[in-house]
């Protein structure tokens, strides 16, 4: 077995673990899990931070052998996969202000709801953006990327040629299942910051999803 191949297989234990842990928690010590084990500045949401930042250097790794490959507007739009996933992994812990401890400029303490260096916590024109875009229009984009793509994409035609000419690397059903799995277990969960595992849930995927997509030889 490769060792991407190890990667992957440890990355699908780590969810299990992290799920089985999750409900146990949920339900025999909610105080526990509310206030450590997914708190502001816990082991979930750190974790989340980390496995973002690996997912950001795996599409940076990708963009170079696509730039080295002679297919230059694929590394760029992979350049931009890889951005993004590193302003998440900077956003999740506030870019490092709460474990550094610098005071955030007069703007954030303003428009953010924690007074905090971050964009998702931001209050513009009495609009959380938290609710009104990084919640609900957020999730809807990651359920069709992890549960519509993998299913259309086999099926070839457009989405298919599209998605393979953006250099977007198509989830598996194995991740699309695991999606549908932890959404329904998440939501039935009956405790505070249960979002956050949610989280962690996606951040392990995207890295599995990145290292051994169905499309590899059109994303690297």
């Amino acid at each position: 077995m490769s060792l991407i191949r190890k990667s992957d297989a440890a990355l699908m234990a780590l969810i299990v673990i992290t799920l089985i842990a999750t409900v146990i928690l949920a339900f025999a010590d909610p105080d526990f899990f509310t206030l450590v084990f997914a708190a502001e500045d816990g082991p979930v949401e750190y974790a989340t931070a980390v496995f973002l930042l690996v997912a950001s250097g795996v599409l940076a790794s990708h963009a170079l052998s696509l730039w080295r490959g002679g297919r230059r507007g694929a590394a760029l739009l992979t350049c931009v996969y890889a951005l993004m996933f590193f302003m998440a992994a900077g956003e999740e812990v506030s870019w490092g202000q709460r474990i550094i401890g610098w005071e955030s400029g007069e703007f954030f303490q303003q428009h953010n709801k924690q007074n905090e260096t971050n964009l998702h916590n931001l209050i513009v024109a009495d609009v959380h953006l938290t609710k009104s875009l990084f919640g609900p229009v957020l999730t809807i984009c990651i359920l069709l990327y992890l549960v519509g793509l993998p299913l259309l994409y086999p099926k070839g035609g457009r989405i298919a040629a599209l998605a393979d000419r953006m250099a977007v690397p198509v989830p598996w059903l194995k991740h699309a299942a695991i999606a549908l799995v932890a959404s329904i277990i998440i939501a039935l969960l009956d405790v505070d910051r249960k979002w956050e595992v949610y989280e962690l849930i996606f951040s392990l995927l995207v890295v599995s999803i990145f290292l051994l997509p169905q499309n590899p030889s059109k994303t690297r």
